[in-house]
């Protein structure tokens, strides 16, 4: 794959699978811009960066977003996982403001530049737990179920101007957010039984795959939902 004279934005690229796909970007010749909550110390030299939330005051983004955008991917999540009498209104409302409301923001905000490009590919980021009912999950889960229906609207409105929206929807994957689950190798070994592959996803095999949707190689591609979860979503094994 290569991304020479494209322009990718990847909101949440300092950490976890969003710095792997900013890596792997930079690798292949793309022009990077991220926005993060973090600084700029562990992106690659040469990375546009823009310090702020994205569920906060989003007026620097305007002047910081290039002329023409051929990607956008929305690398911003939560894992907030209790049992459901112990979720409140807030615990709801803080996962459906990180992971919806920031990337209908940044969409909203980055449109024009995504029109100008004359073919585009937004990418936006699910859980398994959306569609496969995993216990302690209801606030993720409806959060996340919430980012698909948004990305099918989306896919169908945008079709017209010629950009695309998918989705990848991960499993576990091994990420300073997920780190409180894979603490001990006993929480590591548990958690690779779980899928039917026998392990927990890196963070570059989500990344390869967003990579690929914001390729050309993928220019048939939109509205699609796209399990990279070791079969956990699909395959029942034992």
């Amino acid at each position: 794959m290569n991304f020479s004279g494209k322009n990718i934005l990847v909101v949440g690229g300092s950490s976890g699978i969003g710095l792997s796909l900013v890596k792997f970007l930079n690798e292949n010749d793309a022009a990077v811009y991220v926005i993060s909550r973090n600084e700029a110390g562990v992106l690659p030299a040469g990375i546009k960066h823009l310090q702020a939330d994205i569920t906060g005051n989003t007026e620097p983004i305007a002047a910081f977003l290039p002329e023409q955008l051929h990607g956008l991917v929305y690398s911003v999540g939560s894992i907030n996982l209790k049992p459901f009498n112990r979720l409140t209104s807030d615990d709801f409302l803080n996962d459906y403001r990180i992971n919806v409301l920031g990337a209908v923001q940044i969409i909203q905000q980055s449109l024009k530049q995504l029109k100008s490009a004359a073919g585009a590919s937004v990418v936006l980021i699910s859980s398994v737990a959306a569609k496969t009912g995993l216990p302690y999950h209801a606030s993720i889960s409806a959060a996340k179920g919430a980012v698909e229906g948004l990305a099918l609207s989306l896919a169908a409105e945008l079709a017209a101007q010629q950009i695309r929206v998918n989705v990848v929807a991960p499993s576990l994957t091994d990420t300073p957010m997920a780190q409180n689950l894979l603490s001990t190798p006993e929480k590591r070994e548990a958690s690779a039984k779980r899928h039917p592959l026998a392990k927990y996803g890196q963070p570059e095999d989500v990344s390869q795959a967003i990579a690929f949707l914001l390729s050309d190689d993928s220019s048939w591609i939109t509205g699609q939902v796209i399990g990279i979860d070791g079969g956990m979503g699909k395959l029942k094994t034992s």
